[in-house]
């Protein structure tokens, strides 16, 4: 049977990139409200070398909306292993930034026997506040009502710095403004009801990498901190000169970093 996601698999004809003793595969998990080019400088630097999944999450990109009208991590979780027992990966590096990141904590807890590495760039494993699920609730109204370019406009700058780019500020505001009003407004109902996942921190038995730019206003360095002194074997970098995407903001640095924590797991 087809798969419910759309995504680029990188590297899968390459039988050095696929066999045993290969590299451990990345699967990238793209974060709200984007689509998986968001993570095309880590295709590009990390696809020559081993493979690299990349899919749109549910509601996202080329992937269908979840009729449902909301879409709970676990759920966005039951997809990504869908996907990898399609492909047949039987490990990976998980890398997920911002509600990305939120995912793969869900992916953890759900195939943490799979899971090879973490790297949890902006993101948070705290639940919602009652004020911050129910301004997700207020947002996902919204973008049902107005579409998605009116918010694009106003949170752009804090997804990325006022600083970045011009094409960096103008990909991150071509996926907002693609993304399907039902697909985004789902997944902030989901997140508003998010679980705690800071429980699971102690018993993650993987190495992490905990990555945030230094201006990151949606999650804070405070909030990467948390992370790093929530689990056994994590190490922290703070990316300067970006905000909430230093992956785009600042890809050599970021995919340095994460060159570095693959060799060391490799």
């Amino acid at each position: 049977m087809a798969p419910f996601l759309s995504y680029e698999d990188k590297g899968a004809g390459n039988p050095a990139l696929t066999r045993a003793g290969s590299p451990v595969p990345l699967v990238l998990i793209h974060g709200h409200p984007f689509d998986r080019t968001m993570w095309s400088p880590q295709l590009a630097a990390f696809a020559p070398s081993r493979r690299v999944i990349a899919p749109d999450l549910r509601g996202y990109g080329a992937s269908p909306v979840h009729l449902g009208g909301k879409t709970p991590l676990p759920l966005f979780a039951h997809d990504i292993e869908d996907l990898l027992d399609h492909l047949g990966v039987t490990e990976c590096v998980l890398v997920g930034l911002s509600m990305g990141g939120q995912i793969a904590l869900a992916c953890y807890d759900r195939f943490g026997d799979r899971v090879r590495g973490l790297v949890l760039a902006d993101t948070s494993a705290a639940p919602d506040t009652a004020e911050g699920g129910n301004l997700r609730r207020r947002t996902a109204e919204r973008l049902l009502d107005e579409g998605m370019r009116g918010y694009a406009d106003e949170v752009l700058e804090k997804m990325v710095a006022p600083y970045a780019p011009t094409h960096v500020k103008d990909h991150v505001h071509r996926m907002m403004t693609a993304t399907p009003p039902e697909g985004a407004a789902a997944a902030l109902l989901g997140r508003a009801e998010r679980p705690d996942y800071r429980p699971l921190l102690p018993r993650v038995t993987v190495p992490a990498l905990v990555v945030v730019g230094a201006d990151d206003a949606f999650t804070p360095v405070s909030d990467a901190q948390a992370l790093h002194a929530g689990l056994p074997d994590a190490t922290l970098h703070v990316i300067e000169g970006a905000a909430h995407m230093p992956n785009l903001e600042r890809p050599e640095e970021f995919n340095r970093l994460l060159a570095a924590f693959l060799a060391g797991l490799d």
